[in-house]
């Protein structure tokens, strides 16, 4: 049962009356007090004398309402009540029952009210908020497409349109492949002989790795092996092979070559080249064989261990210069050390190779007046 509205509004005030009956008699007095006395205030004065009229004369409301009867006041106290509350009132009754309004039009002095019964979806977010944080990632087919900062990684080859010839102008960081003064291999000739200090090696049974980089075949040795040249020491990091050899000595190419690449702590390189001809099997290359993985790209792990030492030759004189990696980016500041005597591997050996890699080797380069050392 809907309590009793105080205050006897017109019936085309549906909405105030509906708000009213709904929150009960106060809030609708409240409401109505607050609108209509700004407006009050704004049409002061409220009650304006007639002319001619004495202090005993009746007042006239001078508000815009022709439909609403007159109320006549017998007495000043009467005209102009003494609460300023009840005057509100009196002007709040005048208003409302003055004012004519169209079916479904509001008119200027209306205030709607709606009160919803449930929030709809953007009312549920509640207030809207610009949340700043980390770009999002790119989609999978983007990732597994290779396309990052400098798009797709260029294929290099050893032969065809991305042979050795274009490396230099397939991306800014293989430029020395066009352009170096000091790039390997070498057609090693005229060599100083000079009393060198013998390289001493420092190898031992490691576990090591295999794979196919697509490339070379290339074992990956634990640590635990390293090299001492020139009073620097550098760790064995792994060996790669070639089909045919790159090195020459005095114009003359072998079966294959073993490169063998050590780092020291400052991050600088050394090789080791060990010519590969034909005779008779090497044992630490056919361990390297039959530890070849099914895939490109993935790793086999050894169950057995691999010493270096066993691919290198009887007679270790050497020949030195400086030169620079021999596949893409052709880096320089690489020193070179190739053994002077090759070591044998058989013909099986030799064509197991040839059928994953039939030649993989990059063309001599300028030697350009470089220094060549040999030891006696």
């Amino acid at each position: 049962m809907s309590p009793a509205c105080p205050v006897q509004l017109p019936s085309y005030l549906t909405t105030p009356a509906r708000l009213c009956r709904a929150a009960g008699a106060h809030v609708m007095l409240a409401l109505g007090l607050l609108v209509v006395g700004s407006l009050a205030m704004a049409d002061m004065p409220l009650l304006k004398p007639m002319k001619g009229a004495s202090k005993t004369t009746k007042l006239v409301d001078t508000t815009d309402a022709p439909d609403a009867p007159a109320r006549p006041a017998s007495g000043a106290s009467a005209a102009t009540p003494a609460d300023p509350l009840e005057q509100l009132r009196q002007r709040l009754a005048g208003k409302l029952s003055g004012v004519k309004t169209s079916a479904g039009a509001a008119g200027p002095l209306d205030v709607r009210i709606v009160a919803k019964t449930s929030l709809g979806p953007a009312a549920a977010e509640g207030p809207r908020r610009t949340v700043v944080g980390k770009a999002r990632a790119p989609s999978a087919a983007a990732a597994s497409a290779g396309v990052g900062a400098h798009g797709a990684e260029p294929h290099w080859a050893y032969q065809g349109p991305a042979g050795p010839q274009t490396w230099g102008g397939l991306r800014p960081e293989f430029k020395l492949c066009g352009s170096g003064q000091r790039q390997s291999p070498i057609d090693i000739r005229g060599g100083l002989a000079v009393d060198l200090e013998p390289v001493k090696f420092a190898y031992q049974g490691s576990r090591f790795g295999v794979i196919d980089n697509g490339h070379t075949v290339q074992a990956n040795l634990a640590s635990g092996n390293h090299i001492e040249l020139g009073g620097k020491r550098f760790e064995l990091v792994q060996m790669h092979f070639h089909r045919p050899s790159e090195e020459r000595i005095d114009g003359r190419q072998f079966e294959m070559s073993v490169h063998l690449v050590h780092k020291d702590d400052q991050g600088k390189l050394a090789v080791v080249a060990v010519l590969l001809d034909k005779g008779e099997a090497q044992p630490a290359v056919q361990q390297v064989w039959n530890n070849l993985p099914l895939e490109r790209h993935e790793e086999t792990a050894a169950r057995v261990m691999l010493d270096p030492s066993e691919i290198l030759p009887v007679d270790r004189r050497y020949y030195t210069y400086m030169g620079s990696l021999t596949t893409p980016p052709c880096s320089e500041g690489v020193q070179w050390v190739v053994m002077r005597h090759p070591v044998s591997v058989s013909a099986e050996q030799l064509e197991l190779f040839a059928r994953i890699y039939p030649m993989n080797a990059r063309p001599v380069q300028q030697a350009t007046g470089r220094r060549i050392l040999q030891s006696q």
